[in-house]
């Protein structure tokens, strides 16, 4: 399963996108778990951790919003995590 980092969850896991290798039906939870068990670099100063930008973002998969995290995921899905933001 790809995830892709946008805005300030890029900034926090210091990649843009990255591979898990989990089974068919994995939840998007599961998936969320395994992405924030990843051993990373501290974030910039001023960013948040990604476990707290994770914990506020929406997600797509495959374009699509998807809003339960029990959702099982397809072994080839991207999951897009996109962090709040402002502005207009």
């Amino acid at each position: 399963m790809l995830v892709r980092y946008f805005a300030a969850a890029r900034s926090a896991a210091g990649v843009e996108e990255e591979n898990h290798p989990l089974p068919e039906g994995t939840s998007l939870e599961a998936l969320l778990e395994a992405a924030l068990a990843v051993e990373r670099p501290l974030p910039p100063e001023g960013t948040p951790t990604l476990a707290r930008i994770v914990a506020r973002s929406s997600f797509l998969r495959n374009e699509v919003a998807v809003r339960d995290r029990s959702a099982p995921l397809g072994a080839q899905d991207v999951i897009d995590v996109l962090p709040p933001f402002a502005g207009g």
